[in-house]
């Protein structure tokens, strides 16, 4: 059985943080029960993580907390 979900339709969302000039972005496929689909804005026919929504909760929280520090 595959836990990866069928992406063949999915509605994918540009980071709010890109400045649209072909910059280093990801997109997310959000609408998928439990899991979020991520890629490289710039190969969206690449590779596809798929993240366990509590896990992507997460690093979003730690991103947003500093945890990471600043670039």
């Amino acid at each position: 059985m595959s836990t990866t979900p069928d992406l063949t339709h999915a509605a994918w969302v540009k980071s709010s943080y890109s400045a649209g000039n072909g910059g280093e972005c990801i997109e997310v496929a959000p609408g998928f029960a439990g899991v979020l689909p991520v890629r490289d804005s710039k190969d969206p026919q690449g590779p596809v993580l798929v993240f366990p929504a509590e896990a992507w909760n997460a690093f979003v929280a730690a991103v947003r907390d500093g945890e990471f520090g600043t670039v």
